[in-house]
């Protein structure tokens, strides 16, 4: 049995063993955990255009534990999925700032089954290009230097968003500037002193090569929230910037450890409502919106978790792109067809890889982890979310350290480089991160006379992109 997996994973063919899968497996579902919390919370506080909540009732968040079940489901089927198709250590799950788009831009607009219909034909779109072999086209099209530049603007991305959310950098209230450490520039409150010291503990361990530095480090900080909140007993912040208290989960021991999971969100859908509520133009806008960025995410997303995992090629392309692909394509479907918005790959992925995945059998346990996570909701809800993102800082440096890769004295893949990097944590988007490189790397081409080094496809996507830049006003204009 260990043999067959051995064997058809590349376990020891890509230096890896079955406790690093496994440990690797484990570490990515805990640092993405969160999102069996934050989905709910997201699409259930948010009425349709007919006044309804996602999962039924009357009032916000009524629907909390049917999404909560559900987000859970679908991302464990989907990440075993791509751990046994495409056998390549990233997992899905509902994505963040889609699951926002949906939810604050579409289905105000229309029913929420007429919002996860858009959902699917944005995911059956995807899907053809796949299948077409476009989007690999313009993977394959984009120089390498510019790859490495996404992997190490995601690095910095992750790092920025594990200290929002540890509350080590928070939002001032003011034009200028406008985020700044702690409260008033002073770090407050014991969920901080937790994350300050999960983090020094991960970065200790691995400074010394302890095997599993980062799943001891998570395990050992949650043991030390749950002791502090024994003593304290601090609130949670309810999204309050100014709050000291726990981010998203309080660690304190659950009442009962299994509850029943809720299901009937699955398969609520409208497929062409959309057309019927708010036009035709409109419902293919929000299509080529959520396309647009669900497509750059995930070429990102892989190139990331290739680069670090040593998957990636000399064109730092990631063993088994169009099975990746494809598996992330359909994801975004199911995601619209069970109701919880598309899913997609996670750029978490990237702290089981730095924890020793290296293939799709860590997936497997990621996505198995995810489908106990279906009853065991309230164990999950004990992992705070400052023991879980100390690991993305760690991550962040260790993607970092591929930034040798740019040759930083030819402005012409310098400049997009930099600006790939710098763009995507300052706005909190991979997609426009990518999009200020492609362009910017498309118009230094053109200025330096060199227009014809530039593939076709990347002058298509620049294209593209500056419609996604100006999509509210294309938008205004045209309906």
């Amino acid at each position: 049995m260990l043999t067959t997996l051995d064997r058809y994973f590349k376990i020891s063919q890509r230096g890896s063993s079955f406790g690093q899968e496994v440990r690797g497996g484990v570490v990515t579902f805990l640092t993405m955990a969160y999102i069996i919390v934050l989905n709910p919370i997201i699409l259930s506080g948010v009425a349709d255009a007919d006044g309804k909540f996602l999962g039924g009732g009357t009032e916000p968040g009524s629907g909390f534990a049917t999404i909560a079940a559900c987000t859970a489901l679908v991302a464990g089927l989907l990440t075993i999925l791509m751990g046994v198709v495409a056998n390549f250590p990233l997992a899905l799950a509902t994505g963040l700032g889609l699951n926002a788009f949906v939810a604050y831009s579409v289905a105000t607009q229309m029913t929420w089954a007429d919002a996860m219909g858009l959902v699917i034909l944005e995911g059956v779109v995807i899907l053809v290009l796949v299948l077409t072999g476009f989007r690999k086209a313009v993977f394959d099209a984009v120089p390498a230097q510019l790859k490495t530049a996404i992997a190490v603007g995601i690095g910095l991305f992750l790092t920025l968003i594990a200290l929002i959310d540890a509350g080590f950098v928070r939002t001032t209230g003011n034009a200028s500037p406008p985020v700044g450490m702690g409260i008033g520039g002073e770090l407050t409150g014991w969920p901080v002193l937790v994350f300050c010291f999960g983090l020094l503990l991960m970065i200790s361990l691995h400074a010394r090569r302890v095997p599993g530095a980062i799943l001891i480090g998570i395990a050992v900080t949650t043991v030390v929230a749950i002791i502090v909140q024994m003593i304290t007993d601090i609130p949670g912040a309810n999204g309050d910037p100014t709050s000291k208290g726990w981010n998203l989960n309080v660690p304190a021991w659950p009442d009962k450890l299994v509850s029943k999971p809720d299901l009937s969100l699955l398969g609520d859908f409208n497929l062409f409502g959309s057309f019927e509520r708010v036009g035709a133009i409109a419902a293919i806008l929000l299509v080529f919106t959520l396309m647009l960025a669900d497509f750059f995410d995930t070429m990102g997303t892989m190139t990331a978790v290739g680069a670090e995992a040593g998957l990636n090629d000399k064109d730092g392309a990631p063993e088994g792109t169009q099975k990746i692909l494809i598996v992330d394509s359909v994801a975004a479907a199911v995601g619209g067809a069970a109701g919880i918005s598309s899913n997609t790959s996670y750029v978490e992925s990237t702290a089981g890889v730095a924890d020793g995945a290296r293939t799709g059998l860590a997936s497997v346990v990621t996505g198995l982890c995810f489908l106990l996570a279906t009853i065991f909701t309230p164990i999950v809800q004990i992992i705070p979310n400052e023991a879980a993102v100390a690991a993305l800082v760690l991550v962040g440096f260790l993607m970092m350290t591929q930034v040798t890769g740019i040759d930083w004295t030819d402005v012409e893949i310098a400049i997009p480089a930099f600006l790939t990097i710098a763009v995507m944590p300052f706005t909190y988007s991979i997609t426009a991160g990518i999009g200020a490189g492609f362009l910017s790397y498309v118009v230094l081409k053109l200025a330096m006379g060199k227009a014809r080094q530039v593939h076709l496809l990347l002058w298509l996507i620049a294209a593209l992109f500056v419609a996604y830049f100006a999509i509210e006003p294309i938008t205004r204009a045209l309906t």
